[in-house]
């Protein structure tokens, strides 16, 4: 081999181990890059839950309201049948008169 073949087959192989070197730097930062988006993806998974709950908390809010409000009514409409059975009564007596 001639003293230029061996440079370049020096050159080359310097080469190659840069490439090795870089290989393993890009697979190492692979691996870390791949536990960070498994960690986001687990957070991810967790607000997602979180969410899920406090849709439900706020759906049985608004309904604890409805019901609320409803039996507000419920109150003044009995109020109401009561006067009008009073006044029905008071027109029967009347009647009889």
């Amino acid at each position: 081999m001639t003293g230029e073949q061996e440079k370049i087959l020096c050159d080359f192989e310097g080469r190659v181990r840069q490439l090795m070197k870089l290989c393993d730097k890009l697979r190492k930062e692979n691996r870390e890059l791949n536990i960070m988006v498994a960690g986001k993806d687990s957070e991810i998974e967790s607000l997602i839950q979180k969410n899920e709950q406090l849709q439900i908390q706020y759906e049985n809010l608004k309904i604890a309201r409805i019901i609320e409000v409803k039996q507000g009514d419920f109150t003044r409409a009995k109020t109401k049948i009561d006067d009008l059975v009073n006044e029905i009564d008071n027109c029967i007596r009347l009647l009889n008169e």
